[in-house]
């Protein structure tokens, strides 16, 4: 009996430039398992085409002809629930990069990179997993050998101390990378506990997403920024 297939990725491709576009089309959908559903030029077709087609990846420019792409990003979201958002961009500024994945975006590739980068980028955020440049990994844990100010580290040790040692234990795994799944896993928990750890984690935090979470815990010791 034959294996089932694989479902493909629907892509939903966002970009000013109609060249960009058209390559991007025939890149991706020269790969088997690649379905490219829609092309948008601006951040309102980008609304209108996720709505319409649910896609699984949303590849996103950061400059749709001067329109500021990174504040559609929550929205998209929220019209497409079920939708990772993979940043494509020229743009080197590492503090827009940071903000990009702060409004949601599970991932970040610059155009520079070859397509077999991309393809693998849009896998991986399909599966839930963050893909970021190596470069932009290493300027975030650069930042955090910055001291803080005394009163900042007082309130942060209150809120540490709150925590308690199973969602300490989540936390760690948070900052070895491993998704609800093989948390859940190596707990011995099911996801929806996990789901409900991270809930409570986040709030007494304060920290709004994973990313933000596995950056806090670099910091102050919660966890081991990887090699």
């Amino acid at each position: 009996m034959a294996l089932p297939s694989q479902p493909s990725v629907r892509v939903l491709i966002v970009d000013d430039h109609g060249i960009m576009r058209a390559g991007l089309r025939m890149l991706l959908e020269s790969h088997p398992g690649m379905v490219v559903v829609g092309e948008a030029s601006t951040c309102a077709d980008a609304l209108t085409l996720a709505t319409g087609t649910q896609p699984d990846v949303i590849v996103l420019d950061l400059d749709l002809g001067g329109e500021n792409a990174i504040a559609s990003i929550p929205t998209l979201l929220r019209t497409a629930p079920d939708t990772r958002i993979l940043v494509l961009t020229g743009v080197r500024d590492p503090e827009v990069h940071r903000h990009a994945i702060r409004q949601g975006a599970l991932g970040l590739v610059v155009k520079e990179k070859a397509v077999e980068t991309l393809v693998q980028a849009i896998t991986t955020v399909r599966g839930g997993e963050v893909w970021l440049e190596p470069t932009m990994i290493a300027r975030v844990l650069g930042e955090l050998t910055r001291p803080h100010p005394a009163p900042q580290a007082s309130a942060e040790a209150a809120n540490i101390a709150r925590l308690t040692e199973r969602e300490r234990e989540v936390i760690t795994l948070v900052g070895e990378g491993l998704r609800n799944k093989h948390i859940a896993a190596r707990l011995y928990i099911s996801e929806a506990t996990v789901r409900h750890h991270l809930t409570a984690i986040f709030a007494k935090l304060d920290v709004s997403d994973r990313f933000e979470l596995a950056i806090y815990a670099y910091q102050h010791g919660l966890a081991q920024p990887p090699a």
